[in-house]
């Protein structure tokens, strides 16, 4: 538990500080990813890449799946079912025991973004021009919106005060941040910024926070869609970030990755390494945040400081998102492999070798890791 549990701050009694502990935690695990879900893109809403979930110390394949063509979204799993797109144009859901196909859904364009799963209901928008709301158990369509513009964007959602209502919020490249009630489809607000939103909106704390081409990180009203404030990032932001105690963590296109005060409206640290672009997404956890970057090396840095703990190399660019999971690390390159790393040192535990570039990032579900590649093909690895 100690690698997941939440940054606090002040001073306390020790009585009080083991309450406040106690209560930080349970809440991280519930937001930051229990081990039997797996419902969106980084785990959760406010895509932390975090999971309590251990994976074994040498996985093996227990099944893969071949679709028609590549896969960069990343999969979803609830309830024993895993789903997720492929640029074949198809959403599928399989059988987590063993791969089975369940059904698959086809539609208008390639899905690179990755499935939201909620309520039994599933959402993801398209490489074409529309957004979906399908069924889970059937795969039936239950309606659409159409967009002027693609959306690779991935779905997030929150609760509204008022009834049982849940609202659904997108990018897209139409420049536009959409809100849209969860069960009829109707359009709640759009917030409009600068240029391209390609990244998926983080969500925590009343707000959601999102950097996009524009080169600002965005901190709307996540209820009323009204904007709280704006950040100047310095460079367009392609990746999607992680929001954790009003920071957001995000790197841009040129060279840096950014610890974001939210609150303060300013940017709290800089880290520069070499001249590579992040398309990565980071996982936070209590003391660290984890990421990707071209310059084909995952990066392992200090939450306080944003000063390098480790470094860990590939042969290729990692724009797959890393998810720590208990004491380790795991996340693809475009070297064609799959990794374990040890949290602690960066030190290589597993790899399994693909052959073709893994840009889809893992879902970590009961010691199960799930992740597409470039070659069409989900893999399941496990114990025995």
């Amino acid at each position: 538990m100690g690698n997941v549990l939440p940054r606090m701050k002040g001073t306390c009694s020790n009585a009080r500080w083991s309450i406040l502990a106690f209560v930080a935690s349970l809440a991280w695990l519930i937001e930051g990813g229990a081990s039997t879900q797996w419902p969106m893109y980084r785990g959760n809403p406010r895509l932390t890449g975090v999971t309590d979930s251990r994976l074994p110390s040498s996985p093996v394949l227990r099944w893969k799946f071949k679709t028609g063509s590549e896969i960069k979204s990343s999969a979803a799993i609830v309830d024993g079912r895993v789903f997720f797109g492929s640029g074949d144009s198809n959403c599928y859901c399989l059988k987590l025991e063993d791969g089975a196909k369940l059904w698959n859904f086809a539609a208008d364009g390639p899905i690179d973004s990755s499935p939201l799963v909620l309520d039994g209901r599933i959402y993801f928008g398209t490489a074409n021009t529309n957004f979906y709301c399908i069924d889970a158990k059937t795969g039936k369509e239950i309606w659409r919106y159409g967009f002027e513009e693609k959306v690779l964007s991935s779905a997030n959602w929150v609760q509204l005060p008022e009834g049982n209502r849940k609202q659904i919020i997108v990018g897209c490249y139409d420049f536009n941040l959409y809100a849209f009630d969860a069960v009829t489809g109707k359009t709640n607000w759009v917030y409009a910024t600068g240029n391209y939103i390609n990244g998926s909106p983080a969500i925590g704390d009343g707000v959601t926070a999102f950097g996009g081409c524009d080169a600002i990180v965005h901190v709307v009203d996540a209820i009323a869609g009204r904007k709280v404030r704006e950040v100047e990032a310095g460079a367009y932001i392609a990746a999607s970030g992680a929001l954790v105690d009003n920071h957001l963590y995000v790197g841009h296109y040129e060279n840096a990755f950014l610890s974001v005060d939210l609150k303060e409206g300013k940017v709290e640290w800089t880290y520069r390494d070499r001249g590579f672009p992040y398309l990565s997404s980071p996982a936070v956890t209590a003391d660290r945040v984890l990421v990707g970057c071209r310059d084909k090396r995952l990066h392992c840095l200090n939450r306080t400081n944003g000063e390098a703990v480790w470094v860990f190399p590939t042969r290729g660019k990692v724009d797959s998102s890393p998810v720590v999971a208990g004491d380790s690390v795991v996340f693809g390159s475009d070297d064609g492999r799959i990794y374990q790393v040890s949290l602690a040192d960066g030190k290589e535990l597993w790899s399994y070798e693909i052959g073709q570039p893994v840009q889809s990032s893992p879902a970590v579900v009961d010691g199960n890791l799930v992740l597409g590649a470039a070659d069409g093909v989900l893999y399941c690895f496990g114990a025995k």
